[in-house]
């Protein structure tokens, strides 16, 4: 049986193809009857909105890239989760690229992989700097996620060093004094786990407790092996803390493994509270203390933004009005879970 097309949708209700089109495109101008009549009949003949042909219509492919640097890193598949979701609510397509962290791949996807099937890019850049990111002429439309931020790009993030900040007081609050930052880095960069350790040298200082920065456990990558180790490592060499901050679930995780294999109590001995609030930190034993930011927010701001910068793009001259580079900042909670509820100490 024949694909059924917008003129036999047209000839079923009783109505031009033009009235058919407006109905399909959600214009204003169409009466409630009308539009109804045509919906069954678009219903009853199985039409499908021809998208592909839409979108070139309009200059457009109708296929957004989302680049986040591991794709097995379970915050950027949940994230990516809600991106498609986003999107498709949009008739968008979602091509998702890993980039490694890699500077050159993320240079390729920034000029939208040297072609023109990409409309527009949400890119979570580790290996890039701002001069990278300064001079995106011909670039197509880009929304930045995290904390790499270029003046004249749009960018959508949670305020990492207020949430570090926030974690850290609930850890003193409980009287916890000694407290190690798994994956702090203390440099002067503008990534994510600088942003995190900032909020946690102010919750300290807001303490009243001395910075010592043998507290910060370097990381090779944000995994759980990574945190594993570095904990494994700091008991050995004789620390003794009685608080742990991991910048992401999958260090905390590891933390806790290495923990449990040195016969240390959590939370009883040692408080452990990570980020990203990812399904794996709900199961585990105990279940895991996060900063839980707004995935889905995050997801919904960028593709908003994105999907307005496409518009802006491919639009006549004026006809889409422009508006100054957005920074977006979403929502975080602290969610308390057994990791560090029930054992204060004063």
């Amino acid at each position: 049986m024949a694909r059924p097309r917008i003129k036999d949708v047209a000839r079923h209700a009783g109505v031009s193809e033009k009235t058919v089109s407006n109905v399909i495109n959600d214009y204003a101008h169409v009466s409630d009857r009308t539009r109804q009549v045509v919906r069954e009949a678009i219903e009853h003949l199985g039409y499908r909105v021809n998208l592909a042909g839409r979108h070139l219509r309009k200059g457009r492919t109708g296929i957004i890239a989302l680049v986040v640097p591991e794709l097995d890193i379970p915050y950027f598949a949940e994230l990516a989760r809600h991106v498609i979701r986003e999107a498709e609510e949009r008739s968008l397509t979602v091509l998702i690229h890993q980039s490694g962290a890699d500077r050159d791949h993320e240079l390729a996807a920034l000029a939208g992989f040297g072609s023109t099937f990409v409309d527009g890019i949400i890119l979570s850049p580790l290996a890039l700097t701002a001069d990278d990111l300064r001079d995106r002429t011909g670039f197509p439309p880009t929304v930045l996620l995290g904390e790499l931020l270029e003046e004249g790009a749009d960018h959508v993030a949670i305020d990492n060093e207020s949430a570090a900040r926030e974690a850290t007081r609930h850890l003193i609050g409980l009287g916890r004094r000694t407290i190690l930052a798994v994956g702090g880095r203390d440099d002067s960069g503008l990534g994510t786990a600088q942003a995190r350790t900032r909020g946690y040298r102010a919750a300290l200082a807001e303490a009243g407790i001395a910075y010592d920065p043998a507290a910060l456990l370097p990381v090779g990558s944000f995994r759980m092996p990574d945190g594993a180790r570095a904990v494994a490592r700091a008991l050995a060499q004789g620390a003794r803390p009685d608080a742990l901050l991991c910048l992401n679930d999958q260090l905390a995780l590891g933390a806790l493994r290495a923990l449990h294999e040195h016969g240390v109590s959590v939370p009883g001995d040692v408080a452990v509270i990570g980020f990203d609030d990812v399904e794996g930190g709900r199961f585990s034993v105990p279940t895991l203390s996060t900063v839980a930011p707004d995935k889905a927010a995050v997801a919904k701001v960028a593709v908003q933004l994105l999907q307005h910068r496409i518009e802006e793009a491919t639009a006549p001259d004026g006809a889409v009005p422009g508006v100054q580079a957005q920074d977006r900042i979403v929502a975080h909670r602290l969610v308390l879970r057994e990791s560090t509820q029930g054992h204060e100490r004063r």
